[in-house]
């Protein structure tokens, strides 16, 4: 049975366009554990339609795990997820695949599929419905928009680390469901395509879908969030604005380094710099000529 058939048997309800502001996902009280070890514990998060909400925070915190909580991925141990105004177990899962997409940390496929027909999967939830006609410019606008289009006949698996990822971005892209959960979507990448891939998040919000993203780099949460969650031992430790919830104490604290926290001296945006000493650099080695340092043939 191929994807299509997959989605095209049960009858499915249709997402609505949401007016800005609408929660699209919410958890409540939510405790999820992993083995014996308590992942999330107590926490309470919404995303709403027309914002990016970037969640960081330091190894382990427990932000991925909260975006599969958010997906309906993983069952909470306690606590509520609700997705479009529903609880999540109340949809089925070609319904919650037309709500919401959601890119892994891995992307990885077991066969050498074109990259065109990986970033087609993206558009199976929609097989049988009155917009399966725009699964060609689905499909064309997403590997435009990520930048992959001039490698579609080439296989996933021969792409390099950040193509994949980019690829696999697309698929998110071209399923156009009102949710997106990524996780770590720049993890592989250049500081050209960084850039990209959140400028397609800040447009995707701004179309009015609901955009949460797993961030490592603080500097990019504080450029394009609208709402940052701090993750710290399984709970949020502070939700709100980039330019209210960065802060030097609460950084310091989460990410046990000492940080600085000043606004960029043209855009007001927060920089996020770790506390470093000055080099200790000898005379000697301030005196050395350079070409002492290079290879000679």
């Amino acid at each position: 049975m191929n994807l299509k058939a997959l989605f095209s048997v049960r009858r499915r309800s249709l997402p609505a366009p949401a007016p800005t502001g609408t929660p699209l996902a919410e958890v409540r009280g939510l405790h999820v554990r992993l083995g014996r070890r308590e992942v999330l514990a107590g926490v309470g998060l919404v995303a709403r339609a027309g914002e990016v909400l970037a969640l960081v925070g330091p190894n382990g915190a427990g932000k991925s795990t909260l975006l599969a909580a958010l997906a309906a991925d993983l069952p909470p141990g306690q606590g509520e997820v609700r997705i479009d105004g529903r609880p999540a177990y109340e949809w089925s899962a070609p319904e919650l695949a037309l709500r919401r997409a959601v890119l892994p940390q891995a992307a990885a496929l077991a066969f050498p599929f074109p990259v065109e027909e990986v970033v087609r999967m993206g558009r199976a939830p929609w097989a049988g419905t009155p917009l399966e006609d725009e699964d060609g410019s689905a499909v064309a606008a997403a590997m435009a928009a990520t930048e992959v289009t001039a490698f579609a006949g080439r296989p996933f698996s021969a792409l390099s680390g950040g193509e994949r990822a980019r690829v696999a971005l697309a698929r998110v892209l071209a399923q156009r469901a009102p949710l997106l959960l990524l996780d770590e979507p720049t993890a592989a990448l250049d500081l050209r395509h960084q850039e990209l891939v959140l400028r397609i998040c800040r447009e995707r919000a701004a179309a009015g879908d609901a955009v949460v993203v797993v961030l490592h780099d603080l500097g990019l949460a504080a450029a394009h969030a609208d709402r940052v969650a701090v993750l710290h031992n399984g709970e949020v430790a502070a939700e709100g604005p980039p330019a209210e919830v960065f802060r030097d104490g609460l950084l310091s604290r989460v990410y046990r380094q000492p940080v600085e926290v000043f606004p960029h001296p043209r855009t007001g945006v927060p920089l996020v710099i770790p506390k470093r000493d000055p080099p200790n650099r000898t005379g000697t080695d301030r005196e050395r000529p350079l070409d002492q340092y290079m290879t000679r043939p």
